[in-house]
């Protein structure tokens, strides 16, 4: 409660603050400001204090004495419990994009620096990638901001670089959607067309995969701003704001899921009519085996935590909510692992990149042995020519 002196249009001399206890409102000089004590204390009581021409006064009378609870003594039970659990979840959720943060980040190196697997499918990939990077990197910008003032955050007060971030942050988890259905979409033209021009087709998967989404955020940001222009931008009092999140996500998943059912129909069909070798439908199979089970993993994820979260309080919400952060925080590692490090072109290149390696540092060891002994043995000059090309198979025909 604010007790306003008669000067309505002086500017604030005492700026609002979070004491620990309450969160005091920006007040003017005479203004005479009331707050309740703490909910968790269960009293009725309530502390005053005058802004002055020096500012806030102490706080009158004190907690103690108004709250009828001594603050030397220890805090309700509910209150450390809870501090424990938002604490354990935040270095949960932190730990768990930090470890998919690294190994994206690996990824995105190695299939950019080995030549022999550019192409328009591991492409993809790479954008795939990018927005699971973004998505993490989004997340701890959005922490830094939320969590680096305790005025901010106790009292919410929240500035516009916090609503950003979280405007950054879904779009990249709607990227997260719309390059899977990229993934999809290539995988289904792939197998369902023998000819068609791939360089052609990558503005249209860039549109899809990192436009559409920001459409669909600038809609949703303008309906925030007018209808729920409240704290970060987190709260969810009007449902409908959030569907205009929700229906492009889950018509993402469906026309995704569409798309491996007809991809798993031509695989099928040409395998009977042996219109396809061996080794490339078995290619393909794992391609769309690792697919279908991102999309089905992320899209029962979003289904389920999507929907019910807001509808479950206490203790459920606490187990919910846990298991929700440490899913999300790890999509990006399961990403990385399916798409890269489990992915046997990858895991091929790699191992002929080692072998190649011993094998030219062990002809330069040698090389410098037998310079050595020639040396040592008083020989006259002697030209050596070393030829050395490592054996390596064609490169295959990457799609």
């Amino acid at each position: 409660a604010l007790q306003t002196s008669s000067c309505h249009i002086c500017t604030w001399k005492c700026r609002g603050w979070w004491d620990h206890v309450n969160c005091w409102p920006h007040a003017a000089v005479g203004d005479v400001v009331s707050q309740p004590c703490p909910g968790f204390l269960h009293t009725t009581g309530q502390v005053f204090r005058n802004c002055t021409e020096l500012g806030w006064t102490d706080p009158y009378p004190p907690h103690d004495i108004a709250c009828e609870y001594g603050f030397n003594e220890s805090l309700p039970l509910e209150v450390h419990s809870s501090q424990r659990y938002f604490l354990f979840v935040r270095i949960m959720y932190s730990v768990g994009y930090s470890v998919s943060l690294v190994f994206l980040i690996m990824a995105v190196a190695i299939l950019s620096l080995l030549r022999r697997l550019h192409c328009t499918r591991n492409f993809i990939h790479v954008q795939l990638f990018l927005s699971f990077i973004f998505r993490a990197v989004l997340i701890f910008i959005r922490d830094a901001v939320l969590f680096s003032n305790e005025d901010s955050f106790h009292c919410h007060i929240y500035t516009v670089s916090c609503k950003f971030a979280t405007v950054l942050s879904n779009y990249c988890i709607m990227a997260n959607y719309s390059w899977l259905l990229a993934e999809g979409y290539y995988l289904y033209k792939l197998v369902s067309a023998s000819l068609f021009s791939q360089r052609k087709h990558l503005s249209w998967y860039i549109i899809l995969g990192w436009g559409s989404p920001v459409i669909i955020m600038s809609g949703w940001s303008f309906a925030k701003y007018l209808h729920e222009d409240e704290g970060c931008w987190e709260m969810r009092r009007s449902e409908w704001i959030w569907w205009i999140l929700r229906l492009p996500v889950l018509l993402f998943i469906v026309v995704n899921l569409l798309f491996f059912l007809c991809i798993l129909k031509i695989l099928v069909a040409k395998l009977r009519t042996q219109d396809m070798p061996g080794n490339e439908f078995s290619h393909y199979r794992k391609l769309a085996k690792s697919s279908f089970l991102l999309v089905s993993l992320f899209g029962l994820h979003y289904i389920l935590f999507a929907f019910l979260p807001h509808k479950v309080r206490g203790r459920t919400y606490e187990i919910w909510n846990f298991i929700e952060l440490a899913f999300a925080s790890t999509q990006g590692f399961v990403v990385a692992l399916l798409y890269c490090f489990l992915n046997g072109e990858v895991q091929n290149e790699i191992q002929r990149r080692w072998r190649r390696w011993k094998m030219k540092h062990h002809v330069q060891l040698e090389h410098r042995r037998k310079c050595g002994s020639m040396s040592q043995s008083g020989g006259g000059p002697t030209n050596i020519t070393l030829l050395f090309k490592s054996a390596s198979t064609p490169e295959s025909a990457l799609v």
